[in-house]
């Protein structure tokens, strides 16, 4: 079987797991998005457990894939690094509302530059759909940076920046997760298509 094709189809081990951690992203997100900035400091028992849930499911993703997949690297210094802020912020709760802002906007961030690096090996795969998981990506690295730069905002733009950068984070993990499947399947038929000749 010719190696690239080989290649693609090992690689795409476990495609789902960005999926759930898009859609574990945009649940917390959603719902830092209803909270009032007086509560958001309770928000750091929320956001340490979607870390710590994100930091497994990316190592696991990464260890996974770590043979034959270029990036497994950079899935799991995101992964160690998720794991590492949501025990520092279990372990740590009362972390001040002036610097929480900030833990969270770096994770995000690394992960949206992550997912933007990411898009474009979907391009040099050929994969038409890179362009989703790229826009989605800036739109999540923005939010970050948003977050980073005013981190003592009024209220309203502090809970609106937090969620938003956690909805474009798991928008961007479901677009990445959908075009691995995509490789996936083009990878299984081309597989299939060797076998039978």
């Amino acid at each position: 079987m010719n190696s690239s094709v080989k290649s693609l189809k090992e690689a795409i081990k476990n495609w789902y797991v960005p999926l759930l951690l898009g859609l574990i992203f945009i649940a917390f997100g959603a719902y830092t998005l209803t909270v009032p900035l007086a509560t958001y400091l309770s928000l750091s028992i929320i956001f340490s457990c979607s870390f710590i849930i994100s930091g497994i499911f990316d190592s696991w993703f990464a260890l996974e894939n770590r043979k034959s997949f270029s990036a497994w690297g950079w899935f799991l210094v995101s992964g160690l690094l998720s794991l590492s802020l949501g025990i520092y912020l279990a372990v740590y709760p009362e972390v001040s509302a002036a610097v929480l802002p900030s833990y969270v906007g770096f994770t995000l961030l690394f992960r949206s530059f992550q997912l933007l690096g990411f898009s474009f090996e979907m391009k040099a795969m050929e994969n038409i759909n890179w362009g989703s998981l790229a826009l989605t990506s800036v739109l999540g690295i923005l939010f970050s940076f948003l977050l980073l730069a005013n981190p003592v905002a009024t209220g309203f733009s502090l809970v609106t920046l937090t969620g938003l950068a956690f909805i474009f984070v798991g928008i961007a993990g479901i677009v990445l997760a959908f075009q691995l499947k995509k490789v996936k399947v083009a990878g299984q038929k081309l597989k299939d298509s060797f076998s039978a000749s």
